[in-house]
């Protein structure tokens, strides 16, 4: 990483804090997640060279310039999607100012519907930072999506273990993945599945 998308990321990070901890309505919060967390994901892309990403919750872009910046050099397929349009034109913004904005492709749009539509083991890395009580209605296509030998990492599993336990559930009662918790940043879950990658 050059030190002007570091410089960036620093900004977005701090800028990030101040603009939540100003609102009390947790859905117009910018929800950010850790530095650490990001190193971890960008250094995860940068081992396991994923020929396709998805991200679910892109919010102002700053997960997302992280992956972006890890995967540029390996032509992967990336995408990153998100609900409210105005988070996704502020991820846009942010990704022309890291000259990343040709490494990624913004989407609009409802994380379930995105994962319905998928093809069946497509995904090789999946990075979901969304709407924590929708993820027990995710988990089949999330499962039916992710490409033998993927990865799944969901952020928020122990700043939101009670929200987050009745996804936990599926994914321990499921014999073709094994997890992983990561205690870093809000907590991190990798979810492994099982087969190799064509």
């Amino acid at each position: 990483m050059d030190e002007r998308l570091s410089d960036l990321l620093d900004q977005l990070y701090h800028d990030g804090r101040d603009h939540d901890a100003a609102l009390v309505d947790r859905l117009a919060r910018w929800r950010n997640l850790e530095p650490e967390t990001a190193a971890l994901l960008a250094v995860t892309v940068l081992t396991m060279q994923p020929r396709t990403i998805l991200e679910l919750g892109t919010s102002n872009g700053y997960s997302t310039l992280w992956l972006a910046d890890s995967s540029r050099d390996i032509a992967a397929r990336f995408v990153s999607v998100e609900l409210d349009p105005a988070r996704s034109a502020a991820a846009g913004a942010n990704l022309l100012r890291a000259g990343l904005a040709g490494h990624v492709e913004l989407q609009v749009g409802d994380a379930a519907e995105v994962l319905a539509a998928g093809d069946d083991g497509y995904w090789e890395l999946i990075f979901l930072d969304s709407e924590r009580p929708a993820y027990p209605g995710y988990w089949p296509d999330l499962l039916r999506v992710l490409a033998p030998g993927g990865l799944l990492a969901v952020d928020n599993v122990l700043s939101h273990a009670g929200e987050v336990e009745p996804f936990r559930a599926l994914v321990r009662a499921e014999p073709t993945v094994t997890e992983a918790l990561v205690p870093i940043g809000a907590g991190l879950l990798l979810v492994a599945k099982s087969g190799r990658r064509a």
